[in-house]
């Protein structure tokens, strides 16, 4: 059996243009200084990373990787969930996503595309040259804005978008498996792999790949009211990464599922900081234990109401107090009688 590996952070929701957020050193001794043992880095941050320095420089990655070292510190994995969004965009998302993409390709699906494919293969390179072996991103969307069924969808609709984000998405997986790099997609409304019956429609559709896995998030099953033990139970093995998150959900009379196009702070179903929501993180410890997840526990803050500083610093003993050292030994070993097997023949009377 194995213990999982953390408290790991994610930098994304922290990363700014004040110090200490605006540097990877300053940034890592923040979070060292909270507790955390491992980050995941945004690749798309400028201010943080350099990703195709990453992906073409073994002494830029070195350097980081040293760097970290010195304060206690492991990447857990590269993040490109902006690029990874960008590999597929329905048209209707086109102005809303241009933000995600480099300046010089905005306004220009086409060429967005080729940058974020680009951006897909320097992320496999860097991470090897990291030495990691997990990644985390979204896969984007083409079928998401019919994930309601009116009007009808025309028949063959949601079968042709997911062909197409697999045709779109195979070649890049080849690209990490060259560099032994596994993708674990986050399951997230928008995408459209959202939940297992979407990613086993995509996983089929790239013939079982190696390398498509899940990052596992518990706050968007939470939302979607989705057994997300369970879902551990069914999906263990292509689980590579693990975002600890939490959230809750408040039906009222007014408002369920959908939100009622309200704000965050409003809607029924909202993220809130680690411990303050409704997930039962003390079964899915247990089950990732069980299954001999050897992954990261990473926290991925996001919280309408507490601020952030205080949900990182919360999050590191939260995560820490739940991960659970796994034993060596059965609890009962004291009384074993070891191994007889002429005993054993005696005693079912043979």
């Amino acid at each position: 059996m194995k213990t999982i590996k953390g408290p790991g952070i994610f930098l994304a929701q922290f990363a700014g243009d004040a110090a200490p957020f605006n540097s990877l050193p300053a940034i890592a001794d923040y979070m060292a200084g909270l507790g955390y043992k491992g980050i995941q880095i945004p690749s798309w941050d400028g201010r943080l990373f350099d990703l195709a320095k990453a992906a073409e420089s073994q002494t830029y990655c070195d350097d980081i990787k040293g760097m970290l070292a010195d304060k206690g510190l492991e990447i857990t994995e590269l993040s490109t969930h902006l690029q990874g969004q960008l590999v597929a965009v329905h048209p209707a998302y086109d102005a809303q996503f241009d933000g995600f993409a480099a300046e010089h390709v905005r306004g220009n699906p086409a060429a967005r595309q080729a940058w974020a494919v680009e951006q897909m293969h320097f992320a496999a390179k860097a991470s090897q040259r990291l030495g990691l072996t997990t990644h985390a991103s979204f896969p984007g969307a083409l079928a998401w804005p019919y994930v309601y069924p009116w009007p009808q969808r025309p028949a063959g609709l949601v079968e042709d978008a997911f062909d197409e984000l697999a045709r779109r998405w195979k070649p890049i997986l080849d690209v990490f498996d060259e560099n032994g790099v596994d993708v674990g997609f986050e399951l997230h409304p928008g995408e459209d792999l959202h939940d297992g019956v979407t990613f086993e429609m995509f996983l089929e559709r790239v013939n079982n790949h190696p390398r498509a896995n899940i990052l596992y998030d518990p706050s968007h099953f939470v939302l979607q009211c989705l057994d997300y033990v369970q879902f551990i139970d069914i999906y263990h093995e292509r689980i590579k990464c693990f975002h600890v998150k939490d959230a809750e959900f408040r039906p009222s009379g007014r408002s369920g599922v959908y939100g009622g196009y309200q704000s965050w702070l409003n809607r029924p179903g909202r993220f809130r900081s680690l411990g303050d929501g409704q997930v039962d993180f003390t079964q899915i410890f247990s089950k990732m234990a069980q299954y001999d997840y050897a992954g990261w526990a990473v926290l991925e803050w996001e919280c309408a109401l507490k601020h952030p500083e205080v949900g990182a610093a919360e999050g590191a003993p939260f995560i820490a107090k739940h991960i659970i050292p796994v034993t060596e030994h059965a609890f009962d070993d004291f009384a074993s009688g070891g191994e007889d097997r002429e005993l054993n023949r005696k005693i079912m009377g043979l």
